[in-house]
């Protein structure tokens, strides 16, 4: 099932079991779905999806950030609870471990041996684990084993 058709089958069944919070959060992500459609004048693949997940995922991330350093935990909460519902349709991210090992390969197969030569490590992992890594989290990693 492609993930669009997913995600109508999703928000139809949490319209009928009159969940909220996942209710809205897919009638977010369908609204920002067809806006992109409309953009692109095309029809969305999976992948066109995917970015528009992604890209939900992460401001509600920010979000949750913003209203931490704000005292506002509340709305935090809420946050956090969109954030677990779009959580469902990512993949699992990479470990910490698994992410140290890509990292360490990268560096050996490329000979990166500086700070300039920090995106021949990055760009890579970017690329194939889309949706699996963190930047700031590799970012950190990869400045901290070329450093």
């Amino acid at each position: 099932m492609s993930l669009a058709k997913q995600i109508e089958s999703d928000y139809i069944a949490a319209y009928k079991a009159k969940e909220q919070v996942k209710l809205g959060v897919l009638r977010h992500l369908k609204t920002a779905a067809k806006n992109l459609q409309v953009e692109l004048m095309r029809e969305l693949t999976d992948d066109d999806i995917f970015t528009v997940i992604m890209k939900q995922a992460k401001q509600r991330h920010d979000s949750i950030e913003q209203f931490t350093s704000a005292g506002r935990a509340d709305l935090a909460a809420v946050e956090a609870a969109e954030l677990e519902v779009l959580k469902e349709y990512l993949p699992q991210p990479l470990t910490d471990d698994e992410l140290a090992a890509l990292v360490d390969k990268l560096i050996a197969e490329t000979g990166a041996a500086g700070m300039k030569d920090m995106g021949k490590v990055m760009n890579p992992i970017m690329t194939d684990y889309k949706g699996r890594v963190d930047g700031k989290k590799l970012s950190a990693l990869v400045r901290e084993k070329l450093a």
